[in-house]
């Protein structure tokens, strides 16, 4: 099969596909080495040193709670200013810079550092949720509807591969520093003992900003669309709040994305209590730093092709039953967390969310993609989120009261399960086609507006 051919079947057949793709590659490195792998692995063994381990992970639970509380609010008012000043990218820009500078600090954090540790892990994840937002309200406007299944798996896909090669060299410095020519052995300083750990860390800062360039360089700011009620001159925040309390009013008409939002609130929530609790429960249990980091990297690895595969197995039976099948899936990795003793049984488990994160998420992305006219994006996908983070937030909220009231997260990981029954059930109900439908009338709609109303 040609180059081209290969590259149009996975949905990267422009450059600004790739360009757009190339950022989950980039921010995957964040995701996997500071909110699931090595930073809460530190946080719960260095930065926490002094409390018992489920004390530990329980202020890493608070953290995600407080920083995701706060990106869930200011999303929707920052996504209509971005698409009334035509800002998405500079938004995502000064969010990521945020993430960035607050990643590269984790270096400074040393032995017992708990409040610094949870100050910058919170800056950091409002630094990469937040730029996220805008990242995603840029994928109506690069792809055609019968390209973005594929393009927002190509995205996932290619954010494994990225957060897999960084971490692979973290865990070989980490697990090996004396390759590399960094301090090793018994008995050395806490300084020089973290180390390998701490470069982690400012390594991930570097390739989040190397592997932002693309699309700073290939995608172009979608154009401000004026809706008649929207004057020229007009204050961007005041008209902010006037667009946020339109597209409320709006959502009541785009009822299946609406529906969809709500079951991907519901059953989102449980992927993401597994996505950031499982090394904090794993080093809870006894199970070595190696070992997880190792089955961290199995998921980035075999989330590769499965990515590809769910983009691919949705032009068969479509997105919302392949939704389907990541959610009975994700069932199944609940009940057997609950019986999880061992290393091998972390590996098993990682195997299997390998096999449906990143297709589940990005075919959650692009469903409701399909049902956003893209003059809303923005707005939209603020909404869209507030749902994703506020699931962000019941998750670890709910491992934090479950840790006080029990000493332990084994009940949390099991009533997981809940939340992806209630969101498949709450899924039937969503009508694709008819979501595509009121997207697509909502937007010949605006044409005419936009043209009777150009952008200064």
């Amino acid at each position: 099969m040609s180059i081209p051919r290969l590259l149009d079947r996975l949905g990267l057949h422009r450059p600004e596909l790739r360009a757009w793709a190339m950022y989950d590659w980039a921010m995957s490195a964040v995701q996997v080495g500071i909110v699931t792998a090595i930073f809460p692995i530190y946080f719960v063994k260095v930065a926490g040193a002094g409390l018992t381990e489920s004390k530990a992970t329980q202020h890493l639970a608070t953290a995600n709670t407080v920083a995701l509380a706060f990106v869930a609010l200011l999303s929707p008012v920052l996504g209509a200013v971005a698409d009334y000043a035509a800002a998405k990218k500079r938004f995502l820009a000064g969010f990521m810079l945020l993430g960035i500078g607050a990643i590269a600090a984790m270096f400074f954090i040393h032995t017992g550092d708990m409040l610094l540790a949870s100050v910058l892990f919170v800056l950091a994840l409002i630094g990469a949720t937040g730029s996220f937002v805008f990242y995603e309200a840029l994928l109506p406007h690069i792809a055609s509807p019968e390209e973005v299944d594929r393009v927002s798996t190509a995205g996932y896909a290619l954010g494994y591969v990225g957060g897999g090669v960084l971490l692979a060299l973290n865990l070989a410095w980490i697990e090996r520093p004396a390759w590399f020519g960094l301090p090793s052995g018994p008995g050395l300083p806490e300084a020089a003992a973290t180390l390998p750990v701490r470069l982690a860390f400012l390594s991930v800062a570097a390739w989040w900003l190397l592997f932002s360039i693309p699309l700073f360089r290939r995608i172009p700011e979608p154009p401000r669309r004026l809706e008649i009620d929207e004057r020229r001159g007009e204050n961007p925040v005041r008209v902010a709040f006037l667009r946020l309390a339109e597209t409320l009013r709006e959502l009541r008409g785009f009822r299946q994305a609406s529906i969809f939002l709500l079951a991907f609130l519901i059953y989102n929530d449980g992927i993401q209590t597994i996505i950031k609790m499982a090394t904090a429960y794993g080093t809870e249990l006894g199970i070595g730093q190696g070992a997880l980091i190792t089955a961290i990297l199995l998921v980035q690895f075999v989330g590769i092709p499965c990515s590809f595969l769910f983009g691919m197995l949705a032009g068969r039976i479509g997105a919302k039953r392949a939704v389907f099948l990541g959610l009975f899936i994700y069932t199944v990795i609940s009940v057997l967390g609950y019986f999880m003793r061992t290393a091998t049984h972390f590996f098993v488990l990682a195997l299997l969310v390998g096999v449906v994160q990143g297709g589940t998420q990005a075919l959650s992305r692009s469903l409701f993609a399909r049902m956003t006219p893209p003059h809303k994006s923005g707005e939209f996908f603020g909404f869209f989120s507030v749902f994703e983070k506020f699931a962000g937030i019941f998750g670890p909220l709910f491992f934090a009261l479950a840790i006080a009231l029990t000493g332990s997260s084994r009940v949390a990981i099991l009533s997981v399960i809940a939340f992806f029954a209630v969101g498949a059930v709450l899924l039937t109900m969503v009508n694709v086609p008819e979501g595509e439908k009121a997207a697509r009338e909502a937007e010949a709609a605006a044409r005419p507006l936009a043209r009777a109303h150009p952008p200064a």
